[in-house]
């Protein structure tokens, strides 16, 4: 699994911002060919992500060009000129507004072909299926499960919230008159449900507020409490957020480190299956938990602070 506790959103069309963003401390970045990118730039943006590809350092992250929809007349270009022209350096691609699976077996089925003809590692590309509409939340399972290349579900909310007539214009705040809960919560529940039953990840989209850090951090903390594992980031000044929000805390981190230690010794040397650390008690449910706290923790490069001690 890789970290994706940041997903910096770039257009394609910007060179500046192309650049700008390999300094960022984000864990991916995703070069944008679809609503950034207006139609008469859409080919200039292609050639533009390709050079940076070739020739930008992006080391420390992963490598992802979000293409058109493929509805579009550009959509299949997109990927053919691409991953012709750069495929040694993408790592994944994203597909916009998937409303079945068929979307994702096009453009499995499309990568496969590039992939055979020019001599790369068939199925190293990843897969991130954006979900943006009522009929792409309905078939969401079967989405999930349509690809070997698929990592990685994306909540698309702008498109999301006008599909379903919701009465905002705020992206990711509670609608006016929406006074108790959360109307989100289902959205998001279903779409983590979906990843989770085929061992994927799952990003939350972005907040349009980019100046107000309070308000992103708020929404964040919500999809990380939930169980997902980052959230895109439109600004410079999101970054830190969403790297702290979706990061273990030292302690946790210790603790789960802890439990997986002290488990394996009770287990392998004592042959206990459940046992007392400390005021709490530890079984293989504490372990599984634990892995999870642990695998996120190493992700986000931290390092333990305290040992166990029979």
């Amino acid at each position: 699994m890789r970290s994706r506790r940041s997903v910096l959103a770039v257009p394609g069309s910007n060179p500046r911002f192309l650049d700008k963003a390999q300094t960022l401390p984000v864990d991916e970045v995703f070069l944008d060919l679809e609503d950034s990118v207006a139609p008469a730039a859409k080919q200039e943006a292609r050639e533009n992500v390709v050079t940076a590809l070739r020739e930008g350092d992006w080391s420390g992250k992963t490598r992802v060009v979000r293409v058109n929809d493929l509805t579009t007349q550009w959509a299949y270009r997109d990927v053919i000129e691409v991953v012709e022209g750069a495929g040694e350096f993408v790592d994944c691609l994203m597909l916009p507004k998937v409303q079945d699976s068929t979307d994702v077996v096009w453009l499995d089925t499309l990568l496969t072909q590039i992939e055979q003809a020019m001599g790369h590692e068939v199925g190293r590309i990843g897969i991130e299926a954006q979900i943006e509409n009522a009929r792409g939340l309905v078939n969401v399972d079967a989405v999930a499960g349509s690809s070997r290349r698929l990592e990685t579900l994306v909540f698309g909310p702008a498109d999301f919230m006008a599909s379903i007539n919701m009465r905002t214009l705020v992206v990711g705040e509670q609608p006016p008159g929406y006074v108790e809960g959360d109307a989100y919560h289902y959205i998001l529940m279903r779409l983590l449900m979906a990843a989770r039953m085929h061992d994927l990840q799952v990003i939350d989209g972005p907040y349009l507020q980019i100046k107000d850090v309070e308000g992103f951090e708020k929404v964040a903390r919500r999809a990380a409490a939930l169980g997902f594992d980052g959230k895109w980031v439109l600004h410079p000044s999101q970054v830190d957020a969403a790297n702290a929000v979706f990061s273990p805390t030292q302690e946790d981190y210790d603790h789960a480190e802890l439990i997986l230690e002290a488990y394996d010794y009770y287990t392998a040397v004592e042959k206990r299956g459940a046992v007392m650390l400390g005021d709490e008690m530890i079984d293989e449910a504490s372990r599984k938990m634990a892995l999870v706290v642990a695998a996120k923790g190493r992700a986000a490069g931290l390092t333990r602070t305290t040992s166990f001690t029979p």
